[in-house]
């Protein structure tokens, strides 16, 4: 996969093609149904940008720009195919700041639950569990330390 420094990504079709057949190993179509579950979100506070791959990057970018300036600082949350978009947006907006942003990043890990629904009415709905990666970045504005000199 590339990206670029504007947050967008070429995922190759091949790709994609191996992510769906793990799951099409592991699932027949004619008994179950995936659905995905929305991942848990952290607290949502008016500092915090969650970034998806759906969402204009110019508007993310904006948007996280207007409650830097406002807030002095700004968490960017990235989960899985997400995860570059969100480091490009704290980069963008640490270069936009010409020195006087900074940025700190935590990662994690992340369980996701998915909802297997039976397709017919001999199966049971089962749930099934897995990982996915998650960052966190902190963008925040510093402060210069002001010298005074005193006359001897």
């Amino acid at each position: 996969m590339s990206a670029s420094f504007d947050g967008t990504s070429k995922i190759s079709s091949v790709e994609s093609s191996e992510k769906s057949k793990k799951y099409k190993e592991f699932i027949d179509k004619e008994e179950y149904e995936l659905r995905k579950r929305l991942p848990r979100k952290l607290p949502k506070r008016k500092t915090d940008v969650y970034v998806t791959r759906k969402t204009n990057f110019t508007s993310q970018l904006e948007r996280a720009q207007k409650i830097l300036d406002s807030e002095n600082e700004v968490y960017i949350h990235g989960l899985g195919a997400a995860i570059n978009q969100a480091i490009n947006l704290g980069l963008q907006l640490q270069t936009n700041g010409h020195g006087s942003v900074e940025i700190a990043t935590h990662t994690s890990t992340v369980e996701l639950v998915d909802d297997l629904e039976p397709q017919t009415d001999e199966l049971e709905p089962e749930t099934q569990s897995r990982n996915n990666s998650a960052i966190h970045i902190k963008v925040y504005k510093i402060n210069p330390i002001k010298v005074e000199l005193k006359d001897s």
